[in-house]
């Protein structure tokens, strides 16, 4: 779908990478300018999955002519993506300014955990950080719980590389009617407080309470995830009332009494504990077979390498292994194409590849 753009990225941590990977997803030419002889950020591998379909340069650039040759190349760029704080592409002469200049047509991506301005702006942070000061993770954990997410998926990713990406393409599309570019501050506390408003908009009815457990989405017995007897968890989330019918018959619960009032909050701790008790008589997978293709929306909890064996996953292929490493396919998908799976470039690989056509466009 995006065959013919072109993204510079400048290598950072987390979102920056993993918007520049969505893009080289769809067809975008990614190419990641990496550190000269820097080191593979700990925890990370030699050949990051993020870096997937993208082309690697390997430059310095406090060094003055590998800054030019990257200011070369984003001068043919559609897009440029960075994720420093605020004021570093200023100090290595790759302000927004300076590339509008080379490049009208530019969309400057920034990738931030503050934003680009704020008393925070300057100030080190990370995921949970961003977070917590939004909002964005004050409903996120049963009530009496520390609140806690999966690690990097509300903020670094939800918050941060998705609302880069679309503020990317956003971006794009406005510089392709008006030749003009654009600067994007794409902020993990804008986004993260940003993806609030669908709860938020249970506030309104008044089905959304400062208090963790009393909301209508985190509060009734019919909105929960269960421990089973083998130590494995079933998630329950029936919240239209023919759902829930199916969900109570399933059960042996279609007759009890003490159920048939679903949106009686008071009743939703004592129902809790009951439910509770008869999750935890079976294990996990006894759950599974016996809502699986019902409407009673039921779902065991499944770690990434048991939904690769799900039987979901033999008709989707969302789950891949690649040469040893499991791997998501790109989402969403189209009609017009089929991804096939792109590797990951060594640090640099593509150095004399990308330089040798700047030289041609040059002479060009």
């Amino acid at each position: 779908m995006l065959n013919g753009i072109r993204v510079i990225e400048i290598e950072g941590l987390g979102p920056g990478p993993f918007a520049g990977m969505l893009l080289a997803d769809l067809g975008a030419d990614v190419i990641v300018i990496h550190r000269k002889g820097g080191a593979v950020t700990p925890g990370m591998p030699e050949r990051s999955l993020l870096d997937r379909g993208k082309r690697s340069i390997a430059l310095d650039l406090k060094d003055p002519d590998d800054l030019q040759t990257t200011k070369d190349l984003i001068a043919t760029a559609d897009a440029l993506i960075e994720g420093f704080r605020p004021g570093v592409m200023e100090k290595l002469g790759l302000s927004p300014q300076t590339c509008h200049t080379l490049n009208p047509k530019l969309v400057y991506g920034r990738m931030t955990g503050w934003g680009q301005t704020g008393p925070l702006a300057h100030a080190a942070g990370h995921d949970l950080n961003y977070i917590s000061l939004s909002g964005a993770l004050w409903y996120g954990s049963a009530p009496g719980d520390v609140p806690q997410t999966p690690a990097t998926l509300l903020g670094d990713i939800g918050g941060g590389a998705m609302y880069l990406v679309t503020g990317l393409l956003a971006g794009l599309l406005n510089a392709r009617a008006t030749g003009q570019g654009t600067v994007v501050d794409a902020a993990i506390y804008d986004g993260s407080a940003h993806m609030m408003n669908l709860l938020m908009s249970l506030r309104q009815t008044g089905n959304l309470s400062e208090a963790r457990g009393h909301s209508l989405l985190d509060g009734p017995h019919w909105s929960r995830t269960y421990a089973c007897a083998d130590g494995g968890f079933v998630t329950v989330q029936c919240l239209e009332p023919k759902f829930y019918a199916l969900f109570l018959d399933r059960m042996g619960l279609a007759d009890d009494p003490e159920f048939q009032q679903q949106y009686d909050a008071t009743r939703w701790p004592a129902l809790t504990e009951r439910l509770s008790a008869l999750f935890a008589r079976h294990p996990r997978d006894h759950w599974a077979d016996l809502f699986l293709g019902t409407d009673a929306c039921v779902a065991p909890v499944l770690s990434p390498a048991e939904a690769k064996a799900h039987p979901m996953n033999s008709t989707r292929q969302t789950w891949r292994e690649i040469d040893g490493t499991l791997q998501a396919a790109p989402a969403p998908r189209f009609s017009a194409t089929d991804w096939h799976p792109q590797p990951s470039p060594a640090r640099g690989e593509h150095t004399d590849e990308i330089l040798a056509d700047l030289r041609s466009t040059k002479q060009t």
